[in-house]
């Protein structure tokens, strides 16, 4: 039976999330026009909202796609299967608290593929890694050829951002052909931390490890590198045609600002990035490029709408087909999480 403070603490975290949400969508709708918004989305042409959410189903499959790079050194793992629980575990991550989806996605590939569970788990590690340092580089690159005028420190930031990003990956890369490393560096530096942190930062390491080793050669990073462009891009694409089906014109280039700030955005604990994906759009749509508030805040709706509810609603269909709920796969990705901590 879970103690008293597990559940105060359970409490006071939901409300956390909660009242972070709620001052997000405050701020998003400070000062903006519901009326002009509402009459900004009935003007809006409809056909490319439709052609920018098949681009985000071709995210999906690109994600699924990439995973299976990942998965490879693992054994046998199937192309529909990586993108049916890809598609769960996006929709648990958008529907259920704690980012849920992070952890049940590599359990369910796992369990329906033979797959080691902890090695599965630690390629979703790598992933977030090289999505990261994809859309930092995808920023720095297009900033200087998006049309905007930004201003010198961020020209700055983003040459930094190049940097890291680069930098990033070349770590990735030698410690793909050498994990050993990580655990003797992980040693020394945890010998003067307190028992309880060098527990967890060895855990931490001994995760991030097996998503090296999973790769056994920088050969694999590489392709997963390689599909994580496209991925990107797909994503840009829908930002872009969303943008445009509310004549907020920009460049192609110019949406890779936007998947900046995005990524912040999402990266905030809501549900299904609420509020913070509303506001850091806004922000972009604004500061870059002048937009009209109301319309820009019209599209940060269209566009939350486009990007999480298809996949919401074909991750609902494929749970049902499968005999799940989201009880149960709330459940299951906390047996797992703790399993995952003793180990």
């Amino acid at each position: 039976m879970p103690t008293p403070p597990i559940r105060s603490g359970f409490r006071w975290h939901t409300l956390a999330i909660a009242a972070l949400t709620i001052g997000l969508l405050w701020l998003f709708f400070r000062g903006l026009d519901i009326r002009e918004i509402g009459r900004a989305i009935s003007r809006a042409h409809w056909g490319l909202i439709l052609v920018a959410v098949a681009s985000v189903f071709v995210t999906y499959v690109l994600r699924a796609w990439r995973w299976l790079s990942l998965l490879r050194p693992l054994g046998h793992a199937r192309f529909v299967p990586a993108f049916r629980t890809t598609v769960i575990g996006f929709m648990a991550t958008f529907l259920l608290p704690a980012r849920i989806g992070e952890v049940l996605r590599p359990y369910l590939m796992a369990r329906h593929e033979g797959l080691q569970p902890a090695a599965t788990f630690a390629t979703i590690v790598i992933e977030r890694l090289l999505d990261l340092a994809t859309v930092l580089l995808l920023f720095a690159v297009a900033l200087p050829f998006a049309g905007v005028d930004v201003g010198g420190p961020t020209r700055l930031w983003s040459a930094l951002f190049a940097i890291a990003a680069v930098a990033g990956l070349a770590i990735l890369f030698v410690l793909a052909g050498h994990p050993e490393r990580l655990g003797r560096v992980t040693a020394r530096l945890t010998r003067r931390l307190p028992a309880k942190l060098a527990g967890t930062a060895e855990h931490l390491v001994r995760t991030f490890a097996e998503g090296l080793k999973v790769m056994r050669s920088p050969g694999h990073l590489a392709t997963a590198v390689a599909w994580s462009i496209p991925v990107w891009i797909s994503i840009a694409v829908t930002i872009w045609l969303t943008s445009q089906a509310f004549d907020l014109t920009f460049s192609f280039l110019g949406s890779f600002l936007v998947v900046g700030y995005l990524t912040v955005g999402v990266a905030l604990p809501t549900p299904g990035g609420a509020g913070g994906f509303h506001a850091f759009y806004l922000l972009a749509l604004t500061q870059f490029f002048g937009a009209n508030p109301a319309v820009a805040g019209a599209a940060a709706i269209v566009l939350h709408l486009v990007s999480f509810v298809p996949i919401s609603i074909l991750g609902l269909v494929y749970m049902w087909q499968d005999g799940l709920s989201l009880g149960r796969l709330k459940g299951m990705a906390k047996k797992t999480d703790n399993d995952q901590v003793r180990s």
